[in-house]
């Protein structure tokens, strides 16, 4: 039997821009939570100059602020600044992710909130955190992820730093609000207190660095770039076929003398370079060379049948053209369409969170600027706290 999605009834509302904040809020609002996204008048969030544009409206955009409800505040003017507080008198949490000192400097910072309502959890998303000597300077996700180390490892060996080729920093910084906001929302139905988040892509970014974290505290060794290669085990990347690339992972001994069959290299496995796992990883670009000398005679789909068919963890290299339209994820349900009130229906990528009794929410494409400014503020503004502007 299916309920309502977990977050029903909470309200939240997001001041935010581009990606950490409005990332966040998604989360939030597919599971449940009301989310009125408070933007300025005139060209509101900026993401929604991104193209490409449907009939005016960023695609992306759409994408990205979906079941959420669009207010316009000049919070910069008295009167909008009365109509915000009026809504946080209802509100359960606020995210936002201007530069640390904005929303203070608004006279709508944490402390001035809390005070107003202690149970508020207020969720703050910045480059470099709200305090520290490094807090005042614009962060975006590339200096994030120039600064956490992540483009340090990321790319070919040889080649010139890149970076994640999606906003990784931002992304996680936006997940990690989510997982804190309903941590705190938790924690609040026991104190009946809410709290202060500050969560940085710069830190963020230095979390994912597990492995990282492993090879330099645990012996001093400094991670480097290796492409597609892991950093502990090996085989574990893409090699060439005779058509492209796939990626295989042999990262126990069964699966290692299980490709070995797969793959007709028998021979490997009596190879003293390729001993242990230690020596594989020692010794990988020659390991991979000789699995390459099979591989790069034949084609992805007869390499990936043949690993397939051993138990081998392998994949093709996707293009997102393939993706959106994979038969595993369309089996599964994972995309679907959202309706808008001047758009055909919105294709939306799915949540990842299934749950099998209060399933994420599936319900509006990213809206037009302002477009709930009136029903919201006459739903939940106190009048005699200034309306709207």
């Amino acid at each position: 039997m299916q309920t309502d999605p977990p977050l029903t009834g909470v309200l939240v509302l997001e001041v935010g821009a581009f990606m950490a904040a409005p990332f966040a809020t998604m989360q939030l609002a597919d599971l449940g939570a009301r989310v009125v996204k408070v933007e300025p008048p005139g060209t509101g969030d900026p993401t929604r100059s991104a193209g490409p544009f449907l009939d005016g409206e960023s695609s992306p955009f759409l994408r990205l602020n979906r079941n959420k409800e669009s207010v316009v505040l000049d919070l910069k003017d008295e009167r909008g600044r009365a109509a915000f507080l009026a809504l946080v008198d209802r509100a359960d949490v606020v995210v936002e992710n201007l530069r640390p000192g904005a929303m203070d400097r608004l006279g709508l910072g944490y402390e001035a909130l809390a005070d107003r309502r202690p149970e508020l959890v207020y969720a703050s998303a910045s480059g470099w955190g709200v305090d520290g000597a490094a807090a005042t300077r614009p962060g975006l996700d590339i200096m994030a992820q120039a600064a956490s180390g992540l483009m340090s490892v990321t790319g070919e060996p040889d080649g010139d730093p890149v970076k994640v080729g999606v906003p990784v920093c931002d992304l996680v910084t936006a997940l990690y609000v989510a997982l804190a906001v309903t941590a705190a929302l938790r924690e609040r139905d026991r104190s009946g207190t809410g709290q202060h988040i500050d969560v940085s892509l710069l830190e963020s970014g230095v979390s994912l660095a597990v492995w990282e974290a492993g090879m330099y505290l645990g012996d001093g060794e400094v991670p480097a770039r290796q492409g597609s290669a892991h950093q502990r085990y090996a085989p574990y990347q893409a090699v060439r076929t005779r058509d492209g690339h796939v990626t295989v992972g042999a990262n126990t001994t069964r699966l290692w003398t299980s490709l070995c069959a797969a793959l007709g290299l028998e021979r490997l496995e009596r190879d003293p370079r390729f001993a242990d796992p230690g020596s594989r990883l020692a010794n990988r670009v020659a390991l991979i060379d000789c699995i390459e000398t099979v591989t790069s005679t034949r084609s992805s789909s007869d390499v990936l049948a043949a690993l397939d068919a051993a138990g081998v963890p392998c994949a093709s290299i996707a293009g997102y053209d393939e993706v959106f339209t994979d038969p595993l994820l369309t089996g599964r349900d994972f995309f679907w369409d959202a309706p808008h009130p001047t758009l055909a229906a919105v294709r939306q990528l799915g949540s990842p969170m299934r749950f099998s009794r209060t399933p994420a929410r599936r319900g509006t494409a990213g809206p037009p600027l302002g477009a709930a400014t009136d029903d919201v503020l006459a739903e939940l503004s106190d009048p005699a706290r200034g309306g709207h502007a």
